[in-house]
């Protein structure tokens, strides 16, 4: 079992450091620019009849579809940082998922604007401008309550079990960790070619926090064999419950899900104050 142990952390290890290098992220960050400006140029194009008949199937006339593209194409990135950090703590991991939530949440508000002409006027239907100011809000009140749980989170963790357990455990969640990431490599192939070929595609987000659900109880279940106390079963239960909870606020509807998703934050916040203020401190 060992040896399965330490090839998962063969493989794992390179793959995040290779990942998580600087030179990577600039790289990243500056094809998430040539992309967003293709993507202007192509409507544009568009627009102006220019386009193949093919290609102009499949490419949209609103300059502001370039934005969701460019904010989806980043939420993608997030999700594989994401995906990296399953193998940290339960409340890094969390944290992440908070980050995407609120990203995803301004990604929505600049959707709306898809259902503006060009250029902007603002009639007498003011729905996209009322889900515009929600989502934008509800994104700036989950960016301020996740930075309340980053600093409630104790400075060092005191891990009380066995070296030799804490490899043990650490490695099983990076073998979790690498089957996801060939899940969601192969789930966006998969969308990727049905959008292109005008195939039915899923919505990609919703179904991979669904994934992220059964990964988070996964990893409690694997976490009783290291750490079979009531304080950490509970604690680790509480924070995938508030992965369900980021869950069906994807799954809401507008307004709805960003209520969903700032009451995830501060049951997060509430546990957390839970842990470090209180169960910390009691002997059993």
């Amino acid at each position: 079992m060992d040896f399965l142990f330490e090839r998962f952390t063969y493989i794992f290890d390179p793959l995040h450091h290779f990942w998580e290098h600087e030179r990577m992220h600039r790289r990243f960050a500056l094809g998430l620019v040539v992309v967003f400006l293709g993507a202007l140029v192509s409507i544009e194009l568009n627009r102006q009849g220019l386009l193949p008949a093919a290609l102009a199937a499949h490419t949209p006339t609103n300059h502001f579809h370039a934005v969701n593209l460019a904010f989806t194409l980043v939420l993608i990135l997030e999700v594989v940082s994401l995906i990296f950090t399953l193998p940290c703590s339960f409340s890094k991991s969390v944290g992440k998922q908070f980050e995407i939530l609120s990203l995803i949440l301004l990604r929505d508000a600049f959707k709306e604007l898809s259902y503006f002409a060009e250029p902007i006027t603002v009639g007498t239907e003011l729905t996209p401008v009322l889900h515009i100011l929600g989502y934008g809000f509800g994104a700036l009140v989950i960016f301020a309550l996740l930075g309340v749980y980053y600093r409630l989170q104790p400075d060092k963790k005191q891990d009380k079990g066995l070296p030799h357990d804490l490899f043990r455990f650490v490695a099983a969640k990076k073998g979790i960790a690498l089957l996801i990431l060939i899940t969601f490599f192969v789930l966006g192939l998969n969308n990727l070619y049905n959008m292109v070929t005008g195939r039915p595609h899923i919505d990609f987000f919703p179904v991979f926090y669904t994934l992220l659900i059964f990964t988070d109880i996964l990893v409690v279940l694997i976490s009783q064999c290291f750490r079979p106390s009531f304080h950490a079963v509970f604690r680790n239960s509480g924070y995938a419950l508030s992965t369900l909870f980021i869950r069906l606020a994807l799954a809401a509807p507008p307004m709805y899900d960003v209520a969903l998703g700032i009451v995830a934050a501060l049951f997060s916040i509430a546990l957390t104050l839970a842990w470090t203020r209180v169960f910390t401190n009691i002997k059993p």
